[in-house]
């Protein structure tokens, strides 16, 4: 057995009342209240304390009480020599009242000087404090050695449980406070995730088509200054201003679906996949069973068919495309493909996304691809033997 089992003190929860519920605190008030009953009562009823010597009592079981208090005023506070000084005042005054014959007083004394020491001491005091305490009473006891056996047995049994008792709660205590740390950690980063969450759909939705719209705006800006004839440069100023118009439609309709998800209030994938691929004239195909998807993987989805969809109306206008959503086992799969021609890469490379990272839309793959390692998937795109695809998997 360990040394620090002897020399440790009973934790702070289990020598403190905190986190004692009601009915436990007024069950421990009510016993000091008989106890303290029976001592005055002693003191009082008692023939060895008539006259002149009921308030010299009086006196010194006012200040066992006291001397009482402080021994849980210093235990604590860990304070072992204080504690243990209170306590040999409390056996002073329990061979006071034996000295003087008062037999209860002395017996209620030591049995509580017993149980105290063993409760709020390390073992190593508590144990040769409890023996002494009990061994005083067995001597100066006038009972039979059965009931006296019986009585520093039952004495010492108490103090052990109340012992054992003050640890579990003191222990129950340390776990209650873990966990509600641990729920106050759990909440912060669920609130710095909910605010992550919040960054990233304004980036990807307001930031992108806010800048986007200036470029448009800042053409058709300089279209009309350098412009001597107005009228020749009109297509190109109204081409500018219709583009920024419909950048700000697309911005203001994702807004609109961030909102909705953040709430929680988004429409099935499936409809927003049907009315995207009819208003873009592409097919969809949704295979397996449906199954209910979280707000962060359903806009993940949304915004790679959109962002996919851009791409071809930009790079490969004219191309068939088709839109498949599959669900399977554990995940579910967005696969747009398009007939186009095959594009051309930044620095010649096949696979390199080059413009097709950041399209006027203003969500990019790229961000795509950063939205679908945070939910624990993957997003894929390059050339195919026709065309150009784009594959998203994200777990369900």
């Amino acid at each position: 057995m360990p040394l620090s089992f002897w020399t440790s003190w009973p934790s702070r929860e289990a020598l403190s009342r905190e986190g004692s519920n009601r009915t436990r605190v007024w069950i421990g008030r009510a016993i000091r209240i008989v106890v303290m009953a029976g001592l005055l009562w002693s003191a009082l009823a008692g023939r060895e304390f008539r006259n002149a010597g009921v308030g010299l009592g009086l006196a010194v079981v006012a200040l066992c009480v006291l001397a009482l208090w402080g021994f849980f005023r210093a235990t604590l506070r860990r304070r072992l020599w204080p504690a243990l000084g209170l306590l040999a005042l409390l056996e002073g005054g329990a061979f006071w009242f034996d000295m003087g014959n008062a037999r209860v007083p002395a017996a209620v004394v030591w049995g509580a000087s017993a149980i105290v020491s063993m409760a709020q001491l390390p073992l190593a005091a508590a144990v040769p404090c409890m023996v002494a305490s009990l061994t005083a009473y067995a001597v100066r006891s006038p009972d039979g050695w059965p009931s006296i056996a019986a009585t520093v047995v039952g004495l010492g049994l108490a103090g052990y449980v109340v012992r054992l008792d003050a640890e579990a709660r003191g222990n129950a205590q340390r776990l209650l406070a873990q966990e509600r740390a641990a729920r106050e950690a759990e909440a912060e980063t669920a609130a710095l995730a909910e605010r992550g969450r919040i960054a990233r759909e304004v980036h990807d939705v307001l930031a992108h088509s806010l800048s986007a719209q200036l470029v448009h705006l800042e053409a058709a800006r300089l279209l009309i200054r350098r412009s001597g004839d107005l009228e020749a440069d009109r297509q190109q100023i109204l081409e500018r201003v219709v583009a920024a118009r419909g950048m700000a439609r697309e911005g203001l309709d994702g807004t609109r679906q961030a909102l909705s998800a953040l709430r929680g209030e988004m429409a099935p994938v499936e409809d927003y996949l049907r009315h995207l691929t009819a208003a873009e004239n592409a097919s969809l195909e949704v295979t397996g069973e449906r199954r209910e998807l979280s707000a962060e993987a359903g806009l993940a989805l949304r915004r790679v068919a959109q962002e996919a969809l851009t791409n071809v109306r930009k790079h490969a206008p004219g191309a068939r495309v088709a839109v498949r959503l599959a669900y399977v086992e554990d995940e579910v799969e967005l696969e747009v493909r398009d007939s186009g021609a095959r594009r051309t890469f930044r620095g010649g490379r096949p696979g390199d996304l080059g413009d097709l990272g950041s399209s006027g839309s203003g969500y990019g793959l790229l961000g795509m691809r950063e939205r679908a390692e945070l939910l624990g998937g993957t997003l894929g795109s390059g050339p195919a033997e026709e065309g150009f695809v784009v594959r998203l998997r994200v777990p369900v």
